[in-house]
C-alpha cells in the first residue's frame, strides 16, 4: 500500500511570476478551453500533524489584505483567459470557512463578476466541523456555492489528537446537518485510516458514523508520512509505529465492503460517491483538464504548462505584477512528462485508461512496446483488466496503484 512513485524531476525552479506563462497561454492561436479554477485559503486555526499542505495559523489580522490580493490576481487571470466560463470551481486552503463572513462574501462576489458561472457549475469549499456556522452556512448558499467537504478524519478523540485535530467528534454531525438544513444537497466527508494505534473494529465504527449522516461523496484516505510534517518527525523519532500493511489493507476493504453496501461506487482510489456526485473538480485534474490557481502556494495547468504560487504568504501579499502572483516554479510542455501525468492519474480513477490513446501517445515516444509489456505485466500479476479499450485496475490493483503508475513510468524512461 505505502509504495511511492518515482518519476524524472523535470520542474524548473522560477523567480517571477505567472504573467507571462498564462499570457503566453492565452495568445496562443488555438487552446482548448478553461473550464476549473482553484482558489486557495491558507488561514487555519492549527496546524494538523500530518497536513503537507500549505496553511498558517490565522490570527485575523492579514485576512482583509489576502482577499483584496486575492481579487487582484482572479482579475489577472480571468482578463489573461478571456472571462472563461467555469464548469467547477473549488475553494481549499487551510480551512476558507475561517474567513471572516464579510471577507467571504467579497470573495465569493468577485468569482462570480470575473468569471462566466451557470446552474449546472460544481462549486465546492473545504470545511472543519467548528467553522461552519449558521452565518457562514447562509454565506455560502446566497453567493451560489453548492458543495461542503469537510475534515472530520475521525469521530474517535484518541485518533484526533494523534492527528493533532482539534474539534469535538460530535460537531461533524451538528454541522453536516446544519449544511444540510441550509439546503446544501451536495456534502462529502473526509475520513483517515491506518493512524498510529487505530483497530478495524474503530475504522468500521467511524465509517458506520459517517454513513448515519446526509452525504453523498466520502473520500477515505490512509494516513501518508508526507515529507517535513510533524508527524514525520515523530514517526521517525520512534514516538509511535506505523500501521502495519496488513492492516490497512483490511480496513481499506472494508471501506469497499461498506460504501457499496450504502449505494456508493468508488470512483479513484481514496473517493467515494452516489451515482452522479463524484466531484468534477477533482475529475479534472485528474483528466489532465486545464485550470486556473490562485492564492498562495496554488498550482494551476494549461494544455502542458503547469506552474505553483510561491507559498509564503507575505511574498504573495507584496508581490504583484498586474496582480499576477510570484511562482516559485514551472514545467513548460513535455511530451514525455505530460503521457507520465495522464498515467500517473488516470489509471487511479475507475473508467482508466484509454488503451488507444496510451498506445498512440506511447509509439510517438517510440516506447510502445515496452508500455504494451508493463501493462500485459500488470494484467498478469492480476493488479489491472482491459475492457472495451480501457485498462483499469482490479480490486486487488487498488492495493497497487502506485506500484502499477511506476511501472508505465518506467517504461517511458527506459532505454
Amino acid at each position: 500500500m505505502k509504495d511511492n512513485i518515482a518519476i524524472p524531476i523535470l520542474k524548473q525552479r522560477f523567480s517571477g511570476t505567472s504573467k507571462d506563462l498564462i499570457t503566453g497561454w492565452s495568445a496562443a492561436s488555438q487552446r482548448p478551453e478553461v473550464a476549473s479554477l482553484y482558489v486557495h485559503i491558507p488561514f487555519c486555526f492549527h496546524k494538523c500533524h500530518y497536513c503537507d499542505f500549505y496553511s498558517i495559523v490565522d490570527r485575523q489580522d492579514r485576512q482583509e489584505a489576502f482577499v483584496t490580493r486575492m481579487i487582484a490576481e482572479l482579475r489577472a487571470q480571468s482578463k489573461a483567459t478571456g472571462h472563461p466560463s467555469l464548469q467547477t470551481i473549488f475553494i481549499g486552503g487551510g480551512t476558507p470557512t475561517l474567513l471572516a463572513p464579510g471577507l467571504l462574501k467579497e470573495l465569493t462576489a468577485a468569482i462570480k463578476t470575473e468569471f462566466d458561472l451557470n446552474p449546472s457549475t460544481e462549486w465546492t469549499i473545504e470545511s472543519n466541523p467548528e467553522t461552519l456556522t449558521d452565518e457562514i452556512c447562509e454565506v455560502l448558499a446566497d453567493s451560489g456555492i453548492n458543495r461542503i467537504s469537510m475534515g472530520a478524519q475521525t469521530f474517535n478523540t484518541t485518533h484526533l489528537k494523534a492527528l493533532e485535530r482539534h474539534h469535538d467528534p460530535e460537531s461533524v454531525e451538528r454541522s453536516i446537518r446544519r449544511a444540510k438544513a441550509a439546503g446544501f444537497e451536495r456534502l462529502s466527508l473526509d475520513l483517515i485510516y491506518a493512524i498510529p494505534g487505530q483497530t478495524i473494529d474503530e475504522w468500521a465504527d467511524d465509517l458506520s458514523r459517517a454513513f448515519a449522516l446526509p452525504i453523498d461523496h466520502l473520500s477515505a484516505y490512509a494516513l501518508t508520512y508526507e515529507p517535513n510534517t510533524a508527524m514525520t518527525a515523530r514517526l521517525q523519532k520512534g514516538e509511535f509505529d506505523a500501521a502495519p500493511d496488513e492492516l490497512e489493507v483490511e480496513m481499506y476493504n472494508h471501506t469497499l465492503d461498506q460504501i457499496r453496501a450504502h449505494g456508493l461506487k468508488r470512483y479513484e482510489v481514496s473517493n467515494h460517491a452516489k451515482p452522479g456526485s463524484e466531484c468534477r473538480h477533482n475529475l479534472a485534474y485528474w483528466q489532465g483538464k486545464n485550470w486556473l490557481a490562485v492564492g498562495p502556494s496554488a498550482a494551476g495547468h494549461l494544455d502542458g504548462i503547469r506552474w505553483k504560487n510561491t507559498p509564503r504568504l507575505e511574498e504573495y501579499l507584496n508581490t504583484s505584477d498586474n496582480g499576477f502572483a510570484p511562482i516559485c516554479e514551472h514545467e513548460t510542455p513535455d511530451r514525455r512528462r505530460m503521457l507520465m501525468d495522464w498515467m500517473m492519474m488516470g489509471i487511479r480513477v475507475s473508467t482508466g485508461l484509454s488503451q488507444t490513446k496510451l498506445f498512440t501517445d506511447a509509439d510517438q515516444l517510440g516506447k510502445q512496446v515496452n508500455i504494451a509489456q508493463a501493462m500485459n505485466m500488470c494484467k498478469n500479476q492480476g493488479w489491472a483488466r482491459l475492457n472495451n479499450d480501457h485498462w483499469s485496475l482490479t480490486d486487488s490493483g487498488y492495493h497497487f496503484a502506485d506500484r502499477v503508475a511506476r511501472e508505465l513510468i518506467g517504461a517511458l524512461i527506459e532505454d
